[in-house]
């Protein structure tokens, strides 16, 4: 206690430079103890009024909202955390679904491409057997139209011996024989 006083008795002015001009540090006349008691008075006002309470529970509100506020922060980046695996899950998801779709199109198209290969193959079969038909139409034509030509020409040729080795009784009993003939056969 003894050094506490001392340090107070120190600090309160002993060496101070008004006592070297020999005035009293006790004094109302002292500015240094005026500041001091002045000092004094506003620290104890302070405690009356408990200020230092009130600023350590308004320091304790401030450091419980700063830890309501980083709480709320945690939650938030964990929230955060959870959408984004839950984004990521349904974009692997949705790449997946894509890549069905786009395998699935593939074999699509390849199922198509046979198909219509297969129906290119059938067409082809079909034309060249249209066109063989068409050929072998031809050639019954060629064959008739030559055959109807050597007839007429047969006719004619026949017509014109008769005519001249028979006479005209015999020839008309003969034409018209051949012609009836001719007729028959042809259709």
């Amino acid at each position: 206690m003894t050094r506490i006083a001392l340090a107070a008795a120190t600090s309160l002015g002993v060496a101070s430079p008004a006592l070297a001009a020999g005035e009293v540090f006790f004094s109302l006349r002292n500015t240094d103890f005026i500041v001091l008691l002045g000092f004094i008075v506003f620290i104890a006002v302070l405690i009356y009024f408990k200020v230092p309470g009130l600023l350590g529970k308004m320091l304790d509100d401030r450091a419980a909202g700063i830890q309501s506020e980083l709480d709320e922060a945690r939650a938030l980046r964990e929230e955060a955390q959870t959408l984004l695996a839950s984004y990521e899950r349904k974009q692997r998801e949705v790449q997946e679904q894509a890549d069905r779709i786009v395998a699935k199109a593939r074999e699509d198209a390849e199922a198509n491409k046979a198909q219509a290969l297969a129906d290119l193959d059938k067409s082809i079969e079909r034309r060249l057997a249209a066109a063989e038909d068409q050929i072998a139409s031809a050639e019954q034509s060629a064959i008739k139209d030559v055959r109807d030509r050597a007839i007429a020409v047969a006719v004619a040729a026949a017509r014109d011996v008769v005519a001249q080795k028979m006479g005209k009784a015999d020839k008309g009993k003969l034409i018209d024989a051949a012609i009836d003939e001719v007729g028959r056969k042809l259709h």
